[in-house]
């Protein structure tokens, strides 16, 4: 019998492919394949039980003419450009504080300022329940010793979303200073000399050698906050359940109410197809403004 001999070539393919097979195979099973069989349920009028009927474009257009929807959209903005506005600034300067060399216990404060990073959501969110508490929680009795009146975080409205906002921040803000810690060690310290040479001030070493060397790491994790900050949903569930008046209704937990509350699942994938529209769209325009503000060494 003929024995088959592979090249190098392509030996090195075949075990390739095999090692990544697994990987592969749940990638199709439990992720393309959900995700395309939601974009053709989102053309139906389905309750997830019996027979689909196609509604063919009828749940987008419902979906614009949705205020529910419309104000869940706006929610998720609001949410995320908080996000990106307060905890990614504050990200950076914990960062620049912890890679000071004098500063004594750097481990220790970079292993505190990680630990809500790890924690699970859910019991996170419990403990900012209480903590936001209108007449049991820290935050209204720190308020309070500075003589400010009580805040109704999570029944006013016009707080419930900073207080879910603020939740956040300490919650992930962690993430984000490891990250930039990475990028401030991997610069060479040789600019730093040449700028002292010059006579550069710390905010000038800071404004015009830290920032855009530190660039694509900030790239980084705008595009990763952008993203994790639209799929929200844990939050609101479990601290506000979208209220009061639907203050805190996010896209996620939009699609939640339609496909497990109230059964319209072709109505809640086409919200979904939406939102990785909105996703892609978000992450190619960053993608492109990305080449006139990140500086790659």
């Amino acid at each position: 019998m003929r024995e088959i001999r592979l090249s190098y070539k392509h030996q090195q393919w075949f075990w390739g492919y095999l090692f990544i097979f697994p990987a592969m195979l749940g990638f199709f099973l439990f992720m393309l394949y959900p995700m395309l069989s939601g974009v053709l349920i989102s053309f139906t009028k389905w309750s997830g039980f019996g027979a689909q009927e196609w509604a063919g474009t009828t749940n987008y257009i419902k979906m614009f003419n949705d205020k529910h929807f419309i104000k869940a959209v706006w929610n998720t903005i609001y949410y995320t450009l908080g996000i990106l506005t307060i905890g990614v600034p504050l990200a950076l300067i914990l960062a620049v504080f912890l890679n000071q060399k004098f500063l004594k216990g750097r481990n220790f404060f970079r292993a505190i300022y990680y630990l809500p990073v790890i924690s699970m959501m859910v019991a996170v969110s419990m403990l900012w329940k209480w903590l936001l508490s209108t007449n049991h929680g820290l935050v209204n009795y720190f308020i309070g010793l500075i003589g400010l009146p009580p805040v109704n975080w999570l029944l006013d409205p016009r707080w419930a979303m900073p207080g879910l906002i603020l939740m956040s921040i300490w919650k992930g803000t962690g993430f984000n200073m490891v990250i930039f810690l990475a990028g401030l060690q991997g610069i060479p310290r040789v600019y730093y000399e040449v700028a002292d040479i010059d006579g550069a001030n710390w905010w000038h070493k800071f404004r015009h050698v830290t920032l855009p060397l530190l660039s694509p790491a900030t790239f980084f994790i705008i595009i990763t906050t952008m993203i994790h900050s639209f799929q929200i949903f844990q939050q609101a569930y479990i601290m506000t359940e979208g209220g009061p008046q639907e203050s805190t209704t996010t896209i996620v937990y939009y699609v939640y109410k339609n496909a497990f509350e109230w059964f319209h699942m072709g109505y809640a994938c086409a919200q979904a197809v939406l939102l990785l529209i909105i996703l892609i769209l978000a992450t190619y325009i960053q993608k492109e403004l990305q080449k006139k503000w990140v500086f790659y060494e």
